[in-house]
């Protein structure tokens, strides 16, 4: 297995630390040609905008749209999430993103770098009773969610972990917590998926 690791911005080298932790092979993306072979993504935070043109002007908006529609698994983390949404409140007219996931996120929804918090988080998918440290930074919050959607947890009433089909999102930053549980779920439920459907 390799999973690709989208490299323009964020912290994409603690995601392939967690990725090693599990002894998986990842590979930084930068290009479409890094996409040739891998069987999952991460895409990582950043700064949304910011991260749509690299994305548009490097080519990999296309290649990245092809691999879900193909069903290669995704997981997007913060930025990441807002990438994956079906649509974006308050982000820029030129802003685009590949409508993957049925939900609606506000950029900065928690507020600015200012108003970064740090909370455990219940999540039943990791084993009853089981919390996960969550890391939120300038995090987009859930507004709303499509009738297909899963949500995995909550903060504060506001869905923070969701998974539509092959496609899982976070608010916060999974990578930034010294854990590798959250990695080893997406991994295990998309392969389990695989299986099943064999």
């Amino acid at each position: 297995m390799i999973v690709g690791v989208l490299a323009l911005q964020g912290a994409f080298e603690l995601h392939q630390q967690r990725l090693s932790e599990l002894g998986v092979a990842s590979r930084q993306v930068r290009t479409p040609r890094d996409l040739i072979g891998v069987d999952a993504l991460v895409m990582p935070g950043g700064e949304s905008t910011t991260m749509s043109k690299l994305l548009t002007s490097s080519g990999l908006f296309d290649a990245i749209s092809e691999l879900l529609a193909a069903q290669v698994p995704v997981f997007g983390t913060c930025a990441g999430m807002i990438l994956l949404a079906a649509e974006v409140e308050d982000g820029r007219p030129d802003q685009r993103s590949f409508g993957a996931i049925d939900i609606t996120v506000q950029r900065n929804g928690y507020g600015r770098q200012v108003d970064s918090f740090e909370t455990d988080l219940v999540i039943p998918a990791l084993g009853t009773g089981a919390t996960f440290h969550g890391v939120f930074i300038r995090a987009p919050k859930v507004v709303r969610v499509g009738e297909q959607v899963e949500v995995l947890a909550s903060h504060d009433g506001s869905p923070v972990l969701l998974r539509q089909g092959v496609v899982c999102v976070a608010s916060f930053h999974p990578e930034l917590a010294g854990d590798h549980r959250l990695h080893a779920r997406f991994l295990n439920s998309f392969q389990q998926s695989q299986t099943e459907s064999i």
